[in-house]
């Protein structure tokens, strides 16, 4: 699902759509086959949680295939939810994690573009993201 070159990643996008950087789930009119991998991915209706996203595990590799905000590639949660903030002010919701690290995640990088100067508290949280970023290497 992040070969985004892959012949089935083009061929569901061409299907069923792109938002955000994922195919979309399609409504009524999509295959049973779809629907139910859209489930497994979700964790949506089948009464165990989020089970891909509790058995699976991401190698992040060179980030060119992980979303920054939206992916869970530094543990726990995605950083979207971690600092929902953060991500509302973010004027690059959907860039990679290589991507991000180019463009300088660490304290001044240019990545940090907010759709309006951050409040003390914002800023503080922003500071938490760049130390958890600290010791990441691509």
């Amino acid at each position: 699902m992040v070969d985004k070159e892959g012949l089935w990643y083009r061929v569901l996008k061409a299907r069923y759509g792109e938002v955000g950087g994922k195919i979309q789930g399609g409504g009524r009119e999509v295959s049973g086959w779809w629907r139910m991998m859209c489930k497994v991915r979700e964790g949506v209706g089948l009464g165990v949680g989020n089970w891909f996203n509790d058995n699976i595990r991401r190698v992040v590799g060179n980030g060119s295939g992980t979303f920054f905000w939206t992916d869970n590639w530094m543990g726990g949660v995605p950083l979207k939810i971690q600092f929902s903030r953060l991500y509302d002010l973010s004027v690059h919701k959907e860039c990679s994690v290589v991507d991000m690290e180019r463009w300088g995640w660490e304290e001044g990088g240019n990545e940090w573009v907010w759709r309006r100067r951050l409040l003390t508290w914002e800023e503080e949280s922003m500071m938490e993201c760049i130390t958890l970023l600290d010791n990441v290497v691509l």
